[in-house]
């Protein structure tokens, strides 16, 4: 998440200090990122060096106030036109967990993966309530209409990605259990038992393995080692 350009999209409706911005950002987003007023002044700073922000004065309080110079209007207008990178991801405390625990000696993967979709599921019922609540909002004219929407396209998203997560869990199961029955199917090379050895001198039939035929065992193995491979 973009504090920065965030900040300079607040400061572009008009100068603001530190704690106004940290309010404003927080309503804008409904708290789901929380801001400290420290982080803020510390961005300020930075933009400031920048060259992006520049001091606008004093409000009748005594408050700094913060102006977006015409470097950050450049700056803010290429943000918006850009699409987010996703090259290089944010980790994801859930998949490094998930990674981490598969072969982990005295961790039941399985049981990891019930215990997140149960949380799963349990976030994904309180941003539905909060979108119902936030619906209301816009509707009874209650509050400021524009933070409402933000904050409503905000909760939507982390819907979208709750159902997600809930869907990709479900996969994770999934595939384990496909990974597992296969493991078993795919039987080890072993010698035969002891009465079936050949006796000493016992003339055996040649084989040609370039044309021998292809068995059951022949397929599973090939399947094992493909799934191995990917």
């Amino acid at each position: 998440m973009s504090i920065r350009h965030g900040l300079l999209a607040l400061l572009e409706r008009g100068p603001r200090y530190g704690s106004q911005l940290r309010t404003e950002f927080e309503s804008r987003t409904g708290s789901t990122w929380p801001l400290n007023v420290g982080q803020v002044y510390t961005t300020l700073a930075r933009l400031e060096r920048d060259g992006l922000v520049a001091p606008g004065g004093e409000d009748t309080a005594g408050h700094t106030l913060y102006a977006i110079t015409e470097t950050g209007r450049h700056e803010l207008r290429e943000w918006y036109e850009r699409p987010v990178d996703r090259a290089n991801p944010p980790r994801d405390e859930l998949a490094i967990k998930l990674a981490m625990a598969v072969g982990a000696p005295g961790v039941d993967i399985r049981a990891v993966i019930q215990a997140q979709r149960h949380a799963t599921v349990q976030a994904m019922q309180d941003y539905t309530r909060l979108k119902a609540q936030a619906l209301a909002a816009i509707e009874s004219g209650r509050g400021s209409e524009r933070d409402d929407i933000a904050w409503l396209l905000v909760l939507e998203q982390l819907i979208f990605q709750t159902e997600a997560e809930a869907r990709w869990l479900d996969h994770c199961e999934s595939r384990l259990v496909r990974l597992s029955a296969r493991g078993e199917r795919a039987p080890a090379e072993a010698e035969p038992p002891e009465g079936h050895r050949a006796a000493p001198g016992a003339t055996t039939a040649p084989t040609t393995p370039m044309t021998a035929p292809t068995t059951d065992t022949d397929r599973s193995l090939s399947r094992t080692a493909r799934t191995r491979r990917v």
